[in-house]
């Protein structure tokens, strides 16, 4: 009986220290959050096959009680949303406002999850949003991921530090490895195998500083009950390996997306021995430093054409490469994402689709339907032929400025997906590739992972979502916000999606690749909405920054409009006409910085600054600000097919970037026509190769500088801006 008692204790002991550690965890993020209000929470553990939350209230205080801490945080980000009518935003610096009294939960309330996996990432984001981000940023950020309940984050940073290691260790010297890395924003694409060496000589300082960091994020996510989704070998190699192992079989593959083939990617084929080499160091390494949760991220073809087409050539790579994995932890889940069945869709058949997945067991492996909201993979691939797989809203392509995400297609997708997705559907998650300015659109997709009414009652949602954003019931804050969701979110995302604001200036169609300008929301519809918020009472932070960015949006599309008249002016060569649109032309460029000057999230400053920030060395500091201000621009050298992809309409490049291009179109079509010239295709090339030539100057001699703190009271510079305008947008 003594030894039992002894085992009961010891049993008993080991649950309070489980119990202990996820209520600390959960005391820890209110304590960080919330600091004032720490008190007047109360958090237990409960016992529950499946993820889930409960609140009520004892007294002054609200219960929150979850089987783990991420249970926990959805919890009280319910609570916060649906009864405190408040927000907390994925950036570090918006305050979160709340009720000087917290409300009563006057109903027990008790909501299970949905599914087991709710995903978040994408291997760009790295580039696009947080290759400046310091710990502060992370912390918060890591913090929200659990309030909206992520428990698969990807998780990239700092791996370059082991992968020094690794290649070092193969032979290869400090310049060789450092030379082959690109610098910081372009890393996601060194990993995704599409450049080498661009921006290289990548500092030690980087990566000892990125190894920190890791180590303190993927600690983070654990203690909030995440996974972390490390990184393992997909093939990628330094091209001067090869000599040191000339018997391996690497190939040089194809440049990228304009890139010269110097910057062209090498790939080792998985059947050779040096692979399994390869990825039991970067592993062994990786797990030493970072741990390990047993599931990894391994993309072998992103955008890439595999070395045959053959199925059984397939079969066998996907095979060898699960058990190169397995080789080192037989616990191994091989996460891949889906992107290339979407993107390379012509070519992934069903028959090659099902062979590269069906070579290794399904138990060990997950999917991520990449791009849902315009083509569901699983709906064409038999629910991936059973291998489980995550449903994906995309949302956002290179952190372009655009108001868009449409929640109706969201709620009806994800909500037939649970009827009839098969039971191999284990997850919902977001892929998006840069945060943009539509939040809530991300925040309502990881509450279908969630088992309560409001978000499938759209209309009962959007008015929720108007009280979260002006922090009380306000029938015209309401109104707005049905307006906007019925029809202004009513555009699917689109690589480019821009204003021809962000677009280099030609007349006729845009030169640049990626550029879609097309919109269909009516500015009209837009003015009716900041009228309403402009007649709600609000002093929110979320209040502000809505009325900042649907203004934003407004003088985009008048942009637009008023562009096509000028281009029509010209062909009709009536030259009043097309000046009196180039007057207003350059008067929305002039009023847009003016107005994007008002909001951290706008402005170009902000993004340079922390760029530089990682510099310990004068020298290191402008190599950074060189690579943050290329990556939002030309993206590579120049005339690049990426060129203006990641077009940010923000304070700062409005006026040094997009405005000063504007403003030479503007004087090069004047001179033609004074000289009674056309502005044709001989004189576009002259013209464009003087753009060109500011645009490299641009990020690489770092013309202008910039603040990267607000100024002005954006509500009021918005209000001056609509009444400039209204007459224009009316008629």
């Amino acid at each position: 009986m003594k030894r039992i008692s002894s085992t009961i204790l010891a049993l008993l002991f080991c649950i309070g220290i489980i119990n202990a550690g996820d209520k600390s965890a959960m005391r820890g993020l209110i304590s960080r959050l919330l600091p004032e209000y720490s008190n007047y929470f109360e958090i237990k553990k409960i016992k529950s096959d499946s993820d889930c939350f409960e609140l009520w209230s004892e007294g002054d205080k609200v219960v929150i009680a979850g089987n783990n801490a991420n249970s926990m945080a959805v919890g009280l980000n319910h609570y916060l949303k649906y009864y405190c009518k408040t927000e907390v935003s994925w950036f570090d610096y918006n305050p979160i406002e709340m009720p000087e009294v917290l409300p009563i939960v006057d109903k027990k309330v008790h909501i299970e999850a949905r599914v087991q996996n709710r995903f978040f990432l994408n291997y760009c984001t790295f580039g696009y949003t947080m290759p400046w981000w310091k710990w502060r940023e992370w912390e918060h950020f890591i913090d929200w991921m659990a309030l909206n309940g992520v428990n698969l984050p990807l998780a990239i940073t700092g791996q370059e530090s082991i992968w020094y290691k690794v290649w070092t260790e193969l032979g290869l010297s400090d310049e060789e490895v450092r030379n082959y890395f690109t610098g910081p924003a372009h890393l996601p694409w060194h990993r995704m195998l599409n450049i080498d060496y661009w921006h290289g000589n990548l500092p030690m300082s980087w990566l000892d500083g990125q190894e920190e960091l890791q180590k303190k994020i993927v600690a983070r996510e654990r203690e909030l009950n995440m996974r972390p989704v490390l990184p393992a070998f997909a093939g990628h190699v330094p091209q001067e390996l090869a000599r040191i192992y000339p018997e391996a079989k690497i190939t040089r593959l194809g440049a990228w997306a304009g890139y010269a083939n110097e910057y062209a990617c090498s790939f080792l084929d998985p059947m050779d021995p040096l692979f399994r080499k390869i990825e039991q160091a970067f592993l062994k390494q990786q797990k030493k430093l970072y741990g390990t949760d047993h599931i990894y991220g391994i993309d072998l073809f992103n955008e890439l054409t595999p070395p045959s087409w053959e199925p059984d050539y397939l079969a066998r790579v996907s095979r060898q490469v699960y058990e190169n994995l397995r080789s080192v932890d037989k616990d191994a889940t091989w996460l891949q994402m889906g992107w290339l069945f979407f993107n390379d869709r012509k070519d992934w058949t069903d028959e090659r689709v099902k062979a590269y997945l069906t070579s290794y067991p399904q138990e060990h492996q997950m999917l991520l339907d990449y791009y849902c909201e315009a083509q569901e993979v699983w709906q064409r691939t038999e629910k991936f032929f059973g291998s489980p797989y995550i449903w994906c809203y995309l949302g956002n392509f290179g952190g372009n400025s655009r108001l868009c995400g449409k929640i109706d297609v969201i709620n009806e997708r994800i909500e037939n997906t649970f009827v009839n997705g098969g039971d191999n559907f284990s997850g919902i998650g977001s892929t998006l590739e840069g945060f943009d300015l539509n939040p809530f659109v991300y925040e309502y997709v990881f509450e279908k992972a969630w088992d309560f009414d409001t978000h499938k009652n759209i209309s009962q949602w959007v008015d929720c979502l108007a009280d979260q954003r002006v922090g009380k019931i306000d029938e015209n804050a309401r109104k707005a916000w049905q307006l906007l969701i019925d029809s202004v979110y009513t555009d699917q995302t689109t690589p480019g999606q821009c204003s021809w604001l962000n677009v280099r200036p030609t007349l006729g169609k845009a030169r640049t690749y990626y550029s879609s300008t097309w919109f269909s929301c009516k500015n009209r519809n837009l003015l009716a909405t900041l009228d309403l918020l402009l007649s709600v009472d609000s002093k929110r932070a979320t209040h502000e920054f809505d009325i900042v960015n649907i203004t934003r949006q407004m003088l985009s599309n008048h942009f637009d409009i008023v562009r096509a008249r000028y281009d029509k002016a010209y062909a009709d060569k009536d030259f009043t006409a097309m000046k009196e649109a180039e007057t207003i032309l350059r008067d929305i460029l002039t009023d847009t910085e003016r107005l994007l000057a008002t909001n951290t999230t706008f402005l170009m400053g902000k993004w340079i600054a922390d760029a530089r920030s990682w510099g310990t060395t004068d020298t290191e500091k402008t190599y950074f600000e060189s690579n943050a201000r290329n990556l939002l621009t030309t993206w590579g050298d120049e005339d690049m097919l990426l060129n203006d992809y990641a077009s940010r309409t923000w304070a700062g490049l409005v006026k040094s970037y997009y405005g000063v291009r504007w403003n030479r179109f503007f004087d090069a079509v004047n001179e033609a026509v004074a000289a009674g010239a056309e502005f044709d295709d001989t004189r576009f090339e002259a013209y464009k190769k003087e753009i060109t030539r500011y645009e490299k100057r641009w990020w690489n001699e770092q013309i202008d500088t910039f603040s990267a703190t607000p100024t002005g009271d954006g509500i009021s510079i918005a209000r001056e801006i609509i009444e400039k305008y209204r007459s224009q947008i009316e008629k």
